[in-house]
């Protein structure tokens, strides 16, 4: 008798995909049955905080802050309702789809001519194209940054790493306990280096964190180097009990992963370009913020020791001249400042790279995310065989 699954199953697990920040780990990924229903929320919340610019808050006095609070329910309101409904993954008709794009690329044009006519004043030709080309910047900014975070979910993986790293402030003793020590005795001695202090002088925040975004890109690098290899690794491990392992507690427990695999072992299946990089967004989210959490610890413990050991007097004596003091804290350099930004932006360099490659900060750091990515990759070669074995859904609708 032939195995076969529900398609309930297999939608459980692609929302199971969606809520760990891997969508495109779903067959088939495109952007009219996955991308556009999970834009749906964005999209109309944009749509609806555009009806804002209607209300003349200078003209109508104070009741226009009630009809503006009363847009903001409205919006927040339809924005729950929509995404309620989302959360089912809905997939979208074509002729659907068309109806939602047309309607956004709609708004650009429909909020100022509605402002024109509520306002019942005629404006300069040179004031209308402005603020027409303003609309158009902005929905198009908010319907791409959409468009890449919801194909990525780059939101879910953000949430994710936040609450990691949460859970790491509450270890925060061992955490910084083990990073710290090894940091501090690479980059202590170059915090009082006076060539350093003269240059930090002298250099612009702009350029100070250009320095630090180079740090955080070099550790993306370094990532997607570890992540090829996990992925290889994974590739040759899709044994039984490794698929049922990581299949418990997922839509697929349950599943008789020994029909699926009678050899013993599922064939390795090779990831797309795109299935790649969304598992490196996701390797890299993690580690970007946890090694903010230990920047942001060097960062306090270099402002501490400036304040305790560097005088005015040294830190005159070092840059050679009277040092540029900051607005926002009148008693500290801006040399100081931009010192320790950027000893803790290589200190969190220095980390994340040594977590992925150093035994040790590996089983500490590294190996609960890679743990997470393997779970993924095995859940998806089992998903893949399932799906084969599911009944295809009904076309423009949600199957469930």
């Amino acid at each position: 008798m032939p195995f076969t699954v529900s398609e309930a199953v297999v939608r459980r697990t692609e929302h199971w995909f969606v809520r760990r920040g891997t969508p495109i780990m779903i067959e088939g990924y495109g952007f009219v049955d996955h991308v556009l229903p999970r834009m749906l929320p964005s999209l109309v919340f944009a749509a609806l905080a555009g009806l804002a610019w209607l209300v003349p808050l200078r003209s109508a006095g104070s009741g226009a802050w009630f009809l503006l609070g009363g847009v903001a329910v409205t919006t927040l309101a339809v924005w729950r309702v929509v995404t309620a409904c989302v959360r089912r993954l809905p997939r979208f008709s074509r002729t659907t789809a068309v109806a939602v794009l047309v309607a956004y690329a709609a708004m650009p044009v429909a909020v100022p001519l509605l402002q024109l006519a509520v306002d019942g004043t005629v404006t300069a030709p040179g004031g209308r194209v402005v603020g027409l080309l303003g609309f158009v910047i902005f929905f198009a900014t908010v319907f791409v940054a959409t468009l890449l975070g919801t194909t990525y979910g780059f939101g879910t993986l953000l949430r994710r790493a936040v609450r990691h790293s949460v859970f790491d402030l509450r270890n925060s003793v061992h955490l910084l306990g083990r990073a710290l020590p090894a940091l501090l005795f690479v980059t202590l001695f170059l915090f009082f280096t006076g060539e350093l202090w003269q240059a930090m002088n002298h250099l612009a925040w702009w350029r100070v964190l250009l320095v630090v975004v180079l740090f955080g890109a070099i550790t993306v690098l370094a990532a997607a180097a570890r992540l090829r290899d996990e992925i290889g690794r994974v590739e040759q491990d899709l044994s039984l009990p490794t698929l049922s392992a990581a299949c418990q507690g997922t839509p697929l427990d349950g599943v008789p992963v020994q029909r699926l695999a009678p050899d013993g072992q599922l064939p390795a299946l090779p990831l797309t370009a795109r299935q790649e990089r969304n598992l490196l967004l996701m390797l890299a989210s993690r580690q970007l913020v946890q090694a903010a959490v230990v920047g942001l610890a060097l960062f306090t413990f270099f402002i501490a020791l400036g304040l305790l050991v560097v005088t005015p007097e040294t830190a005159e004596q070092w840059i050679g001249e009277k040092p540029e003091t900051s607005v926002l804290l009148p008693a500290v350099p801006v040399a100081m400042l931009r010192n320790a930004t950027l000893l803790a932006g290589f200190g969190s360099m220095y980390f994340a790279v040594t977590s992925m490659t150093d035994a040790d900060h590996r089983q500490q750091f590294f190996a609960p995310i890679i743990d997470e990515i393997e779970r993924i990759l095995t859940v998806h070669a089992v998903y893949v065989v399932v799906r084969e074995t599911a009944p295809a859904p009904p076309a423009g609708g949600d199957s469930r």
